[in-house]
């Protein structure tokens, strides 16, 4: 084999499980509809690109845009384009780099700061309902999995994927 190409191995039959949930709310989640009915929610004109933007820089220091796409994995262009729109709206400006006075990073507004929060009380909301029947110690249990979950991703996200037999 190679030395450049991963090892072959199996895939067990509960990750190909969990491969299937994470598909399937990560599609629930991003419909056109539930987008809408969150933004209704939260009482905001926001399409899905725009919210996405102002939640990342929410929880990051101001970034170039540049750097925002890259972290985003859009074109530059798109995120000019969004950024341009929420700048009108008051939810973001523009401030100097302090490393390059040249350059200009984004940070929110408290307008921006306000969505962000709206956004995000009606996203649990929303959860709170679906998972209204759910035990405490089940809820619990799901939110550490979800942290190992993510932290074991962001750990291995540069690993090279190995082929599946």
């Amino acid at each position: 084999m190679p030395a450049n190409r991963p090892a072959s191995v199996p895939v067990p039959a509960n990750v190909s499980d969990i491969e299937q949930a994470l598909t399937r709310v990560t599609y629930l989640a991003g419909r056109a509809r539930q987008h809408e009915r969150l933004m209704a929610l939260a009482g905001l004109p926001l399409d899905r690109a725009a919210v996405a933007i102002l939640r990342y820089i929410a929880e990051s220091e101001p970034l170039r845009p540049g750097v925002l796409a890259v972290r985003l994995s859009v074109e530059a262009s798109h995120v000019t384009r969004q950024l341009r729109q929420l700048e009108q709206g008051g939810y973001v400006i523009r401030i100097a780099d302090p490393d390059d006075r040249r350059a200009q990073r984004v940070q929110l507004t408290d307008l921006g700061l306000a969505a962000v929060r709206r956004i995000r009380e009606a996203s649990r909301r929303g959860l709170a309902v679906a998972l209204a029947e759910w035990s405490g110690e089940d809820l619990e249990q799901l939110a550490a999995l979800f942290h190992r979950l993510v932290d074991d991703f962001v750990a291995h996200a540069e690993d090279p994927l190995p082929t599946v037999l």
